[in-house]
């Protein structure tokens, strides 16, 4: 193993994180197959636009598909990345998922509670510092002889 490459350990808890979002994927697949059946709770639970559904599901699929790429990669990411990747995952996929469950988020008329707006932008710098940094790390990775 090179400097530049990941152990092991940091290996396993991107593994693990995937894992996690990719399950939450398809959970979500099934509750949309349900409320397409019309099941009552679940029309209950998601009373927003379905489309805010379909949303949430594709960005935990996306999410997953960024992680295992760059875990792929084998390039060594300090925790502080890793951790803002699996957590900004989550967050950033749970947004369109609280549209889907709360329609009153998703009302350009009236301003989102304030909770609603720090938890939107503390995902979107988690996020972005995640990948980005990691995105960073392997293009300098890639340019080492």
């Amino acid at each position: 193993m090179t400097d530049h490459q990941s152990s092991d350990t940091e290996h396993r808890m991107l593994l693990g994180g995937a894992g996690l979002w990719l399950l939450m994927a398809l959970l979500l697949a099934w509750c949309m197959v349900g409320l397409n059946f019309g099941v009552t709770p679940l029309k209950t639970i998601f009373a927003g636009k379905f489309t805010r559904l379909l949303q949430a599901h594709i960005d935990f699929l996306l999410m997953t598909a960024l992680i295992l790429g760059i875990a792929a990669s084998r390039v060594r990411l300090p925790w502080t990345v890793r951790w803002a990747m699996v957590i900004g995952a989550f967050t950033n996929s749970s947004l369109f998922l609280l549209m889907s469950i709360f329609p009153s988020l998703d009302n350009p008329e009236l301003p989102p509670p304030m909770l609603f707006q720090v938890y939107l932008f503390a995902s979107l710098i988690t996020t972005s510092y995640g990948f980005g940094k990691a995105s960073v790390l392997i293009l300098k990775s890639s340019l080492r002889p």
